[in-house]
This record gives C-alpha cells, sequence and structure tokens, in this order.
C-alpha cells in the first residue's frame, strides 16, 4: 500500500543513509521499522497488562497472609514456647 508521510528532514536524511548502507529499499526500511516499533510497544502493553493481573494477585495474598498471621498470633499469644 502507498502512503504520504511527513517527517523531519534529519529523519529522512538518517533513513535514506541506512537504507543506502544496509541496500535495501526505501520502502523496506520504514515498512522495517514501524514494524518493530509496533512489536516493541505490543510487548510494553502485555508486560503492563501481566504486571497488573500480577500486582492484584499479590495484593489478595498479602491481605490472605496478614490475617492469618494475626489469627495466629492470638491463638498462640498465650503459648510458653
Amino acid at each position: 500500500m502507498k502512503t504520504a508521510v511527513s517527517i523531519p528532514d534529519n529523519v529522512f536524511l538518517a533513513a535514506e543513509e541506512t537504507a543506502k548502507r544496509l541496500n535495501i529499499p526505501r520502502s523496506q526500511l520504514y515498512s522495517k521499522a514501524v514494524e518493530e516499533y509496533i512489536s516493541h510497544h505490543n510487548n510494553e502493553y502485555v508486560t503492563e497488562k501481566l504486571n497488573q493481573v500480577y500486582s492484584k494477585d499479590s495484593d489478595k495474598e498479602t491481605e490472605f497472609l496478614d490475617t492469618n498471621i494475626q489469627s495466629l498470633r492470638d491463638a498462640t499469644a498465650n503459648d510458653s514456647w
């Protein structure tokens, strides 16, 4: 698919040089760059979502442990060790 985009001159020049150095067409360079950018941000999104899921579980586990530790302390308060 053809598309037109506006980019700063310095980015264009750097892309031109990079495409020449890699001996690939400019379109291939732009396509690969966008592909990698999207992949990078998708990975960040997945990591963020996993962190949210595990932090919720961690909060529940911490609450469970705190409650049960206090129950054990109360139950053994008069025990002599």
